[in-house]
């Protein structure tokens, strides 16, 4: 049996006799890509966590211009060259791992939130609670997220912070679609009925059996969600709502490359492969989240 958003309950993800790191092992085994989107995820968290240490000019990597490396190519000294500016512009990338993966995180889980609960209720409730939430929802989702997002932004003002908070704004009705779909299934089945049938009350039954039951298509779309998360935050620093200069941002290293990108195509280039790379990392491993969590999307 699957939910209306086409994932299947908890009950169909968990394998009967495979302990769950034994099936990881399989799944991640069986699938080059899976093993590809784990090496990515990986490197970029290792460039978030130690990127200080790792950057071979970690100062310019801050910010700290060098006018007389002005534009220079990449070579042997500068990997991915300079900007024009004159800041290494391998030293960025490496140093931007860190606010990409901090403002992806906080707009996940702040959608999370927000979203988890309204959908939670709304679905287990159902009647008038459900149609209220509901189109308080089509409200958020009437709009193009990117398009809330600037509106939001103008509104509050450019910066890293303000640029994570307009995001989850323009995310959170994802989530209470997802989790309203999930509860709508599980609110018939016989151990919440007999949960309802002895008295447990409301607030103890949504969180114990429709959110505990919730957790793993919320787990898959979380984790494809960070690195669209990490391409909106680079589109709202590219037209100057999202980080601001000297930030080490990805998107807004697009964005001063972005007329230099004949003469001098490294400074927008290794940026934008860097996002590139980040997105595709994510969305692998939420694809094989998804093959290691429901026993029927693997060909045994």
């Amino acid at each position: 049996m699957t939910s209306a958003s086409g994932v299947p309950p908890l009950a169909a993800f968990v394998p009967l006799g495979e302990r769950p790191f034994t099936r990881i092992r399989r799944v991640l085994a069986r699938d080059p890509m899976a093993m590809v989107g784990v090496a990515i995820v990986v490197l970029v968290l290792v460039l978030a966590l130690f990127g200080q240490w790792i950057a071979p000019y970690p100062e310019q990597g801050l910010g700290s211009p060098r006018p007389s490396l002005r534009g220079l190519a990449p070579g042997a000294e500068y990997l991915f060259g300079t900007d024009q500016l004159g800041r290494d512009v391998l030293s960025r990338i490496i140093m931007g791992a860190r606010p990409a993966l901090l403002i992806s995180v906080f707009v996940v889980l702040l959608a999370m939130v927000i979203g988890i609960p309204l959908g939670a209720i709304a679905g287990y409730r159902g009647g008038w609670v459900d149609q209220v939430l509901m189109r308080v929802t089509e409200v958020f989702q009437s709009f193009p997220p990117l398009l809330l997002a600037m509106v939001t932004v103008a509104i509050l003002g450019p910066s890293l912070v303000n640029a994570g908070i307009a995001l989850a704004v323009s995310w959170w009705p994802w989530y209470a679609r997802l989790v309203r779909a999930e509860a709508q299934s599980l609110r018939g089945r016989p151990f919440v009925e007999a949960a309802r049938a002895i008295g447990v009350p409301t607030w103890r039954i949504i969180p114990r059996h429709i959110l505990r039951n919730s957790l793993t298509p919320i787990l898959v779309q979380a984790t494809v969600d960070i690195g669209s998360v990490v391409l909106a935050a680079g589109a709202l620093a590219f037209i100057g709502l999202g980080a601001q200069p000297p930030e080490p941002d990805w998107g807004l290293m697009v964005a001063e490359g972005r007329g230099l990108i004949f003469t001098q195509w490294w400074i927008s280039t290794f940026p934008g492969l860097a996002l590139f790379v980040t997105v595709l990392g994510f969305n692998l491993i939420g694809d094989s989240l998804r093959d290691i969590f429901d026993p029927r999307s693997v060909k045994r």
